[in-house]
């Protein structure tokens, strides 16, 4: 879905929140308490669940605002590490420098401005190790440790996680990399699975983008075919399912068949033939007739 411009559409609350993303008033209010309280808060489910659509809609619900200046986004990976994330010396023009992470920026940046709030967010959390990402600050994000300092190994000052910064994290549990979370990092977020939603606001915004009614009872059948299959495989499971962001809305320019064997064809054919890829034929018979 597109990204909304904060220059036109300023404001943003739990109702915008709530027509964009498809779980009930309940579950948000849940998150809301849960992040609040907790501080840290990891959203995991299959592919095309919008987690990161949605973490990013929660901070706006939450500021009441779109602001980007505080909201920012990172996808962890493999080779991330602390010198990135935190600081850690680099080469320069002058030979070496000491230089600060995009974390270390943010929290001088919320530090700065206590009275609002700062969301950081960190796509495919789990494939990044942890615990030398945050280095001497993994203790500091824990809620009840916001505001200590500690000293910092690379520059010998004092650094805090500010009480105004919360962390959002998405875990894609269909990823065959993804690396399990260590205790001491698990036990400081709060978990949130999301699943598949192809329910009324689901359905009432891809016919609002010009689906018709034929077409999205077409998708209906074809994804609960699929994730009957899927959920029910002794290798996948539930983690694996088909989300409904695969289809969320159609462009205008496109005739919905087209639209529709696009998504089929480039996204959901190759995802298929990747969790079967040694059962070439349960794929064939699951996009058989669909």
């Amino acid at each position: 879905m597109a990204e909304i411009n904060s220059q036109t559409f300023n404001s943003y609350t739990k109702e915008d929140f709530l027509s964009e993303v498809f779980i009930d008033e309940n579950q948000y209010d849940t998150i809301r308490d849960l992040l609040q309280y907790k501080k840290n808060i990891i959203f995991q489910g299959p592919p095309g669940v919008g987690k990161t659509f949605l973490s990013k809609r929660l901070a706006y619900s939450l500021m009441g605002e779109i602001d980007s200046e505080r909201v920012e986004l990172l996808q962890f990976h493999q080779n991330y590490a602390y010198e990135d994330f935190i600081m850690g010396y680099r080469p320069d023009e002058n030979g070496f420098s000491l230089q600060y992470g995009i974390f270390y920026k943010f929290c001088e940046r919320a530090l700065k401005n206590p009275e609002r709030d700062y969301y950081f967010i960190i796509d495919e959390i789990n494939r990044g190790n942890l615990s030398k990402v945050f280095g001497e600050l993994i203790m500091l994000i824990e809620s009840d440790r916001r505001g200590e300092y500690v000293t910092m190994g690379y520059s010998n000052k004092k650094f805090t996680v500010p009480n105004n910064v919360y962390l959002i994290g998405t875990i894609n549990t269909a990823s065959r990399a993804s690396a399990q979370l260590e205790v001491a990092i698990r036990r400081r977020f709060a978990f949130v699975t999301l699943k598949p939603a192809f329910n009324e606001g689901w359905r009432r915004a891809i016919q609002e983008s010009g689906v018709s009614t034929v077409m999205v009872n077409r998708i209906l059948l074809a994804v609960e075919k699929m994730n009957k299959e899927i959920i029910g495989d002794i290798q996948l499971g539930p983690g694996y399912a088909i989300g409904h962001s695969f289809f969320t809305s159609k462009p205008e320019y496109m005739d919905e068949q087209e639209w529709y064997d696009g998504i089929l064809t480039f996204e959901i054919i190759p995802l298929l033939e990747e969790y079967f890829f040694d059962r070439p034929e349960i794929v064939k018979d699951l996009i058989e007739g669909i």
